[in-house]
């Protein structure tokens, strides 16, 4: 074995890891299966900085000689050259791992779950900042922790999204306070099954001790039962009951325990899983001395992130809401939920391998017609025959606008709401956002 750390993608995650390791004087072997110029451009940067690094392939014979692989989150875990770490006895650990390491002393608030996690990550980095802290959101949301952790100056906290993905590869994560926003089938196109996924999910809570604090969804029995027997402090946000964090429908209000925290009204934010999102957020930043006054006005202060339910229109008197970032059935779901118009639905990009049946109860009655598009196309159309809810198919994503356009009347919405992955049209959920946004403005 060598003292050599294999770096296993080099996507940004990759890229930073690899030098945060050549800061450290760590012998680095970096890898990536892909080729591109964006990604020449980095192995020239990693090489002039001591990294071997090689485009289009892995030595797996290398990375079976390594003393620990470190994995970007986009590679699954049975690629090749992770599986051959595995075989070979070698330690793998993920880039955000890394970065924590790397960051050790900084307390932090980590955030996992199937939906809402970037929306809540943000929501406590905006609310620490509102309490007088210093504080960056980091990790899944966008600045991978390995980059943090290269930065010259230190905030005094941060807020950490973690993907399964990550937790997957992370042995010591020990956060603050740590928030499951919930949990529902998603990434079965990766993971063999939905208990598979779970018990990644459930990785944020494999260091719990006396001194923990979790922050978990009393509504979601998945989150529930995830919690159950957990050390430590538990504490609890709903929409539907009391709790810890809730809403309280009769006053209008969101509340921490009985005291107020703020009117619905003056939350900027759409539908009840927003208001689940600034429960949780406003839980966990409580815990950590973050006054009542301070999350109130930090959460009037906040603003839609893009890509989730975020409206970017009104043109003749239809609203035009971007949740592009909706990649699995349940976040279709949560935003078909908070649609106070009636509404034309976007549906479609490349399967992930779930149903839409069940989307069409929440569809009858309420939504003018389905645009289907993308490879997921036949099977959407197959899966909401029969529920009452027309289907339209389009090809080009122009083309796909302009249905829905030729579908709603004044006082309409249409929402993009995929339930599915970008990758058949798009590079990613973001582009696919921009171009619904781009469209809309053009008009």
């Amino acid at each position: 074995m060598s003292d050599e750390v294999a770096v296993i993608g080099l996507g940004r995650s990759g890229v930073a890891a690899t030098k945060l390791l050549r800061r450290a004087g760590r012998a680095v072997y970096a890898s990536d299966s892909a080729t591109s110029p964006a990604l020449s451009a980095a192995a020239v940067e990693l090489r002039a900085l001591g990294a071997a690094v090689e485009l289009g392939g892995h030595d797996l014979l290398r990375i079976a000689a390594s003393e620990v692989c470190v994995v970007s989150p986009g590679v699954p875990p049975d690629a090749p050259p992770v599986a051959t770490a595995r075989a070979a006895g070698v330690p793998i650990r993920a880039e955000a791992e890394l970065g924590l390491q790397a960051l050790a002393g900084i307390p932090y608030i980590a955030v996992t779950g199937t939906n809402g996690k970037t929306t809540t990550t943000a929501l406590i980095g905006h609310l620490l900042q509102a309490g007088g802290r210093t504080a960056r959101a980091v990790g899944n949301i966008g600045t991978p922790l390995a980059e943090m952790a290269l930065a010259p100056e230190r905030p005094e906290w941060l807020a950490v999204e973690l993907s399964s993905f990550q937790l997957h590869d992370m042995e010591l994560l020990r956060p603050t306070v740590g928030v499951l926003t919930n949990l529902s089938p998603d990434h079965l196109d990766r993971y063999p099954d939905i208990g598979a996924y779970y018990a990644d999910k459930r990785r944020l809570f494999r260091q719990a001790g006396p001194d923990s604090v979790w922050v978990t969804n009393a509504d979601d029995a998945g989150s529930e039962e995830s919690v159950r027997g957990v050390a430590g402090r538990q504490l609890r946000f709903s929409v539907k009951q009391r709790a810890d964090g809730w809403y309280d429908r009769t006053g209008d209000r969101l509340r921490l325990g009985e005291s107020e925290l703020l009117p619905r009204a003056a939350l900027p934010l759409l539908g009840d899983h927003n208001v689940a999102n600034a429960l949780a957020a406003a839980l966990a930043v409580h815990a950590v001395g973050v006054d009542l006054p301070a999350l109130a006005a930090g959460l009037r202060s906040f603003r839609a992130l893009p890509h989730r339910m975020e409206p970017v229109g009104e043109v003749d008197g239809v609203l035009w809401i971007n949740d592009s970032k909706a990649t699995n059935v349940a976040s279709t779901e949560v935003a078909v939920a908070a649609m106070a118009r009636p509404f034309a639905l976007l549906l479609g990009g490349r399967h992930k391998g779930e149903p839409y049946t069940r989307l069409g109860t929440a569809l009858a009655g309420r939504c003018r017609a389905v645009i289907a598009f993308g490879e997921a196309k036949p099977r959407i159309v197959a899966d909401l025959a029969g529920t009452g809810v027309p289907v339209v198919e389009a090809g080009s994503f122009d083309e796909v606008m302009a249905r829905a356009k030729a579908l709603v009347r004044p006082g309409d919405a249409v929402l993009l709401s995929p339930a599915c992955s970008s990758y058949d049209m798009f590079k990613n959920y973001e582009e696919r956002g921009r171009r619904f946004r781009e469209i809309v403005e053009a008009w």
